[in-house]
């Protein structure tokens, strides 16, 4: 049976490769992101697109009003949208308060906002029983991120998954977290990789390489499935290991 997909930040990296795994088993994708020209170039076959600041109330409603114009029900709701604020404008201020104030403003929109904003507003059109929100947290999640802002934001998604599973238990749906550590290709640390710091990364893991957007994809998939149907308030990590450190 075919099933509406909607999957925000779904234009690169995680949430294209993750849509690439849905629309590979006939199912009708929504991809959400801010850049209309990055949605148009995803390549996701027959898949749908709409453009939207998913930290903005405005944009959200008129997501929702696309969704029930175009879609109707709701079967898998991906939250992929985030980032640690590397790709968005500087704070226009030397002073240190200011800076601090920038970087947990970004990051709150980014992580959480964009998440519990689009979650709302598309509850009621969940399908029940079998419907399914995945939640994208992060390993800064429980390690830290070095600044705080990140990681303190992927950690404010837990309880609200948490939440959100007892309240649309009763209704058939699950909710779940996917926690991923350091994955590769994708636009989450801009320029600011370097050799050093992958290895250190990599080291970190017990497989002994970085993770892929296919790892994470497939633990989405699969929580999507009817397999997992009794999994609900769970946060899943994919990390090779690396939350455990050596």
């Amino acid at each position: 049976m075919t099933r509406n997909i909607v999957i925000s930040g779904g234009g690169t990296g995680i949430g294209l490769v993750t849509a690439h795994a849905f629309a590979a088993d006939g199912d009708r994708v929504l991809l959400l992101g801010r850049r209309a020209e990055v949605l148009e170039k995803a390549g996701v076959p027959g898949a749908l697109t709409c453009a939207a600041d998913l930290a903005e109330p405005g944009d959200v409603r008129r997501v929702a009003r696309f969704v029930a114009e175009e879609l109707g029900t709701v079967d898998v709701l991906v939250h992929n949208a985030g980032g640690a604020g590397n790709l968005e404008p500087p704070a226009d201020s030397e002073d240190p308060l200011d800076r601090v104030y920038r970087d947990w403003t970004v990051n709150f929109r980014l992580n959480v906002l964009t998440a519990a904003l689009l979650t709302e507003a598309l509850k009621d059109r969940l399908a029940e029983p079998g419907g399914r929100v995945l939640l994208l947290s992060s390993i800064a999640a429980y390690r830290g991120s070095g600044r705080g802002a990140y990681a303190a934001a992927k950690a404010g998604l837990h309880p609200y998954a948490h939440d959100l599973a007892r309240e649309l238990g009763p209704r058939g749906i699950t909710v779940n977290v996917v926690a991923p550590g350091y994955i590769e290709d994708t636009e989450f640390f801009g320029d600011a990789m370097d050799e050093a710091r992958r290895e250190r990364l990599i080291a970190d893991t017990s497989t002994g390489r970085a993770g892929t957007p296919g790892d994470v994809a497939a633990t989405l998939h699969w929580l999507a499935s009817p397999g997992a149907g009794h999994i609900t308030s769970q946060i899943i990590q994919v990390n090779g290991g690396a939350e455990r450190g050596h």
